[in-house]
């Protein structure tokens, strides 16, 4: 029997990990602040937590391995003794037929706690890809995890990337950032009508404004959080509407959907319970609460209502349909590696090191994807969206000493557009929460040490 010792110390970390990986490094916000209250809350029980980056787009001739890194706390979390782990993978070519079973090993070559095992070449290869699960156990405590949480109802898809667009970004020139075509939307920091209120971060930066999103009018809606409420503003008009919201004043991601209902996703709900799934009406008037599945770095709107991204499972999960709220099962049971786009099709997201992997995925596989890579280091993907059959993405490179965003209208031939975007990053927001593509325009949220401000640039394509 294997042996992995697992200092408790580090399930502050589980979250930060797979978020950085799938998404980018500042996911972690959002996240480790719910991992957090889960160890406080869950002192006195045995815990096992695990973090994975699933190979969700692989290359022609790449060896695939899934790896775990695997956490565990007793009832004494001051103990630091030993967590004596196994795990098991269930694996199949495509995304139906029986899993096979293999067992996870420790890599003694990595960290204390994690495991990895090399899938077969049949299945790594398989042109339909392939999906999985695992389980790992805690021998010691009798505690398992499920990863994804669906198992084998909603298991990790894995697709081919197929002939995708190569696109070489070579080095960042910085310094060159683009202007807006307009601000659209603009708040000092305050607590009076029309202001933004600004609280101390987890970090020792300002949070303040931490959420915003652009309707099909043009309004723009910025959650004020540290108010508890939110501030609308009319295309065109100077003074935000104000409209209170019953929410408890955390770090919150947002959406609004196209009935005008106000999609608030907490960061906590308290002592042993998770992240809640607030929605508002037009008004500020709740209509549902919904307890999500798991730890959550953000909410847009899905074909049929609210998606959630959630951690660990590293998949999109629908918390509403037509208004109907899901159980937690029924919300496990939707997962999926990507986010749902009307149509039927899915966007998939990939960032590993200074490489970022995105695919238009419909039911038949993939029918478009791009590889970007970069001299210049790459965080978070803050956004991706069609755009018409080009792809709009949006991410963050940075140097030691220099960060900017980094705009690019990718199409078949490669990059069609690029540009660059201060980060305007004074104070802190929801870590995937600072630009919204409405129409043909691209949207920021920003701020500075008078206040917070959305800019809007057009994007001049058709």
């Amino acid at each position: 029997m294997d042996r992995s010792r697992i200092a408790i110390g580090k399930l502050k970390g589980v979250a930060a990990l797979v978020a950085g990986a799938l998404a980018g490094v500042a996911v972690a916000v959002l996240a480790s602040t719910a991992v957090a209250n889960q160890l406080t809350s869950n002192a006195q029980q045995p815990l096992i937590e695990a973090t994975h980056l699933p190979p969700l787009l692989t290359a022609p001739d790449e060896a695939i391995e899934l790896r775990y890194d695997v956490y565990c706390a007793s009832g004494d979390v001051d103990r630091g003794e030993p967590c004596d782990a196994s795990g098991m993978a269930f694996v199949r070519s495509g995304d139906a037929g029986p899993f096979r079973e293999i067992s996870l090993e420790v890599d003694r070559a990595a960290d204390d706690g994690r495991f990895v095992t090399r899938l077969p070449n049949e299945i790594a290869t398989s042109r339909s890809g392939f999906s999985y699960y695992a389980v790992l156990r805690s021998n010691e405590f009798g505690v398992a995890v499920t990863l994804p949480a669906g198992g084998a109802a909603a298991p990790q898809r894995s697709l081919p990337l197929g002939r995708s667009v190569d696109v070489r970004l070579g080095t960042h020139l910085f310094g060159s950032a683009r202007r807006a075509n307009g601000r659209v939307a603009e708040a000092k920091w305050g607590t009076g009508p029309g202001e933004v209120g600004l609280e101390q971060g987890r970090n020792l930066s300002a949070v303040g404004g931490s959420a915003f999103d652009v309707d099909r009018s043009g309004a723009v809606y910025v959650l004020d959080e540290a108010n508890r409420r939110l501030l609308r503003f009319a295309s065109g008009s100077g003074a935000p509407a104000v409209v209170p919201l019953s929410i408890n004043g955390t770090l919150a991601d947002m959406s609004v959907d196209g009935e005008g209902t106000i999609h608030v996703l907490e960061t906590t709900n308290g002592p042993g319970r998770a992240p809640l799934l607030r929605s508002f009406d037009r008004t500020g008037a709740a209509r549902a609460a919904t307890e999500v599945v798991e730890r959550a770095s953000q909410i847009r709107i899905g074909p049929n209502g609210p998606v959630v991204l959630q951690h660990p499972s590293g998949q999109w999960m629908s918390a509403a349909i037509d208004g109907r709220p899901l159980t937690p099962s029924d919300q496990k049971r939707s997962g999926r590696a990507g986010r749902p786009l009307p149509g039927g099709s899915e966007i998939v997201i990939l960032r590993s090191g200074n490489e970022i992997r995105a695919a238009l995925v419909s039911a038949s596989g993939v029918r478009r994807a791009w590889r970007v890579t970069s001299d210049t280091p790459l965080a978070e993907v803050q956004l991706a969206e069609p755009l018409g059959n080009r792809l709009l993405l949006v991410t963050r490179v940075y140097t030691d000493d220099r960060g900017e965003f980094l705009v690019l209208i990718l199409d078949q031939g490669g990059v069609q557009r690029s540009f660059s975007l201060d980060s305007a990053d004074w104070a802190e927001t929801a870590p995937l929460s600072r630009f919204r593509l409405a129409g043909s325009s691209l949207f920021q949220l920003g701020s500075t040490p008078a206040g917070l401000f959305v800019d809007r640039f057009d994007l001049e394509v058709k």
